[in-house]
C-alpha cells in the first residue's frame, strides 16, 4: 500500500513557523556559548522544568542578568584551562548577547508601560526543546514502544477510542522504526569517527561512553527472547488490519479524522486514515532493520575488540622496555638494562618457519544415479502436493469463477472439476464456520485468507458428492469507497 499524497507540502516550510534568521547565533563563530546560553536560559526561565513565569514576561534586566552569570561561569572555566579571557567588559558582552538572541528571534521584547519585558515566542520555546531533546537523547526502549502502541490499538478495537489514539499508535510505530534504522547508521558512523591514534584509555572511553549510552538501545539484548513485546507484531498487525476492514470502525475513525484534522473534507480525511495504517503496518519491516542493525553490531564490536587487542599486546609491553631501558641508561647501570646479553636481532631468535603438513587426497564423492522412474514419482508427488496446497490468491480465484459476476454463490453451486476444488470448498467450509464462532482471533485467521469476499454458514444437511460439509453461502465484498489503492 503506497503512502498517499496528501497535498500538505506548505506544512514542511520550516521558516514559515519559525523566524527566518533563528539559526544565526548557532552558526556565528561562537556558536557553542551561544547554544550553552540558550540552554540555561531555558532551563531557568522557559522550559518546563523552569518555575511558572509571569503572563507578562520577565524584566529584560533579569535575562541580561542571567546571562553576565553564565558568561562569568564560561570564564572561569576558560582560566582553568589557562586560556586567555576576552578583553571586552563582561557587561557589555552580555547587553550584545542580549541583543543578538533578540534580533535573531530567540527572544521577544515587549513593551508594558516604559518596562521592556521580555519571553520567548511559544513555537520559539517548542523547536528549543526538541533541539534540547535531541542533544540529549539516550537509549531508547523498543518493549515501551511496542506495548503502548499495542496498548492505544486495543483501546481502539475494545474501548471505542477515537482517532487520537491511532494517530498517536501511528506517530510512536514511525519513531521507533526510524530509531531502529538510524541507529545503526549512527553505529557506523561512530567507528569511522574513532581515531586510531588517540590513546587506548580515550578510545574506550568514547566506545563505551557514545556507543553504549548514547546511541544504542536499551533493551537490545532482549530483542530476540520470546518475552519481548517485538515478538506479538504479528497479532498487532493483525489488529491493524482488523480495523483497516471493519466497516463500523473505518466509519468511526475517519469521521473523527473529517471532524478534527480535514476540516470536513471527507477524501482528505480518508487518506490520513490510510496513512496512519500504512504506518502501523510498517511495523512489520523491522525485523528487516534489526538484521541490519545487528551486522552494524557485530562489525563495531570486531573493530574494537582487534584495536584493544592490538593495543594491549603490542603498545604496553614495548612501552615498559623503553622506560626500564631509559632509566638504565640514566642510571649508568649497563646491568640495569631489562634485555638480554648479546644481539638484541638475530637469525637464531627469528620464529621459525612453518611446516607444511601434507595430508592424504580425499576419497572421490559417489555420485548417485537417479532412475527414470523414480524422477516421474518424484515429479509426481510434487504435482500433487501443489494441487492440494491452498492459498489465498488460489481460492479467491476459485471464488470469482463460480460467482460469474454476481453477488452470491451457495456451496451446491460451486463446480468441482478435480481436487484442486474439493480443497477449495473444503477451506471455504472452514472459513465459514471459523466466521460463525465466538473466537476473535479465529475470525481474524479466517479474513487473512478469505480476501473480497465472506462466508456465512447455513443451516441445513451436511452435502457434498466429493466431501462432505456443513452448507455455507460466498458473498462478494462490497467495495469501500476511499480504500487502500
Amino acid at each position: 500500500m503506497a503512502v498517499p499524497d496528501l497535498g500538505i507540502a506548505g506544512d514542511r516550510e520550516l521558516f514559515g513557523r519559525i523566524p527566518s534568521r533563528l539559526f544565526a547565533p548557532l552558526a556565528a563563530p561562537n556558536r557553542q556559548q551561544h547554544w550553552h546560553l540558550l540552554c540555561a536560559l531555558y532551563e531557568r526561565r522557559f522550559g518546563p522544568d523552569a518555575p511558572f513565569p509571569p503572563s507578562h514576561g520577565f524584566h529584560w534586566r533579569e535575562i541580561a542578568r542571567d546571562i553576565e552569570d553564565e558568561l562569568a561561569a564560561l570564564d572561569a572555566r576558560a582560566a582553568a584551562t589557562n586560556e586567555e579571557p576576552p578583553l571586552t567588559p563582561l557587561v557589555i558582552r552580555a547587553n550584545e548577547t542580549f541583543h543578538l538572541l533578540k534580533e535573531a528571534g530567540w527572544l521577544r521584547v515587549e513593551l508594558r508601560g516604559v518596562k521592556q519585558m521580555v519571553t520567548m515566542p511559544p513555537v520559539v520555546a517548542h523547536f528549543m526543546g526538541l533541539l534540547v531533546e535531541f542533544a540529549h537523547t539516550g537509549p531508547v526502549f523498543v518493549a515501551g514502544k511496542v506495548r503502548s502502541i499495542e496498548a492505544n490499538l486495543r483501546l481502539i478495537v475494545r474501548d471505542n477510542a477515537e482517532g487520537d489514539t491511532l494517530q498517536e499508535a501511528a506517530s510512536q510505530t514511525r519513531s521507533l522504526l526510524e530509531h531502529v534504522r538510524n541507529t545503526g547508521n549512527s553505529v557506523r558512523e561512530l567507528m569511522l569517527s574513532m581515531d586510531p591514534s588517540i590513546p587506548t584509555a580515550t578510545y574506550v572511553r568514547t566506545y563505551f561512553d557514545r556507543f553504549i549510552q548514547r546511541v544504542f538501545i536499551g533493551d537490545y539484548g532482549e530483542l530476540r527472547t520470546r518475552e519481548h513485546p517485538v515478538s506479538r507484531k504479528q497479532e498487532i498487525i493483525q489488529t491493524v488490519e482488523h480495523i483497516h476492514t471493519s466497516s463500523e470502525l473505518r466509519e468511526r475513525l475517519v469521521a473523527w479524522y473529517s471532524a478534527k484534522r480535514a476540516s470536513g473534507d471527507q477524501r482528505r480525511a480518508e487518506l490520513l486514515f490510510e496513512r496512519d495504517i500504512q504506518r502501523l503496518i510498517d511495523l512489520r519491516r523491522i525485523d528487516e532493520y534489526l538484521d541490519r542493525l545487528d551486522e552494524e553490531v557485530r562489525r563495531a564490536n570486531k573493530q574494537a575488540l582487534v584495536f584493544l587487542d592490538f593495543r594491549l599486546r603490542a603498545m604496553r609491553p614495548l612501552d615498559h622496555l623503553v622506560k626500564h631501558a631509559i632509566a638504565g641508561v640514566f642510571a649508568g647501570a649497563a646491568e640495569a638494562a631489562p634485555f638480554a646479553p648479546g644481539e638484541l636481532l638475530g637469525t637464531d631468535r627469528l620464529a621459525e618457519p612453518k611446516r607444511a603438513i601434507l595430508r592424504s587426497p580425499p576419497s572421490e564423492l559417489r555420485t548417485a544415479v537417479v532412475s527414470i522412474e523414480e524422477q516421474a514419482r518424484a515429479r509426481l508427488m510434487l504435482r500433487a502436493r501443489d494441487v492440494r496446497a491452498i492459498t489465498a490468491p488460489k481460492l479467491t480465484a476459485f471464488v470469482l469463477a463460480n460467482l460469474r459476476g454476481g453477488d452470491r454463490v451457495r456451496s451446491d453451486q460451486l463446480d468441482v472439476s478435480g481436487i484442486a476444488d474439493v480443497r477449495a470448498i473444503q477451506a471455504l467450509s472452514a472459513i465459514g464456520l471459523a466466521m460463525s464462532l465466538e473466537s476473535r482471533n479465529l475470525k481474524l485467521d479466517a479474513m487473512t485468507l478469505a480476501r473480497g469476499y465472506t462466508v456465512e454458514k447455513t443451516e441445513g444437511e451436511r452435502e457434498g458428492d466429493w466431501v462432505s460439509h456443513p452448507p455455507f453461502v460466498v458473498r462478494a465484498r462490497k467495495k469501500q469507497q476511499g480504500g487502500a489503492r
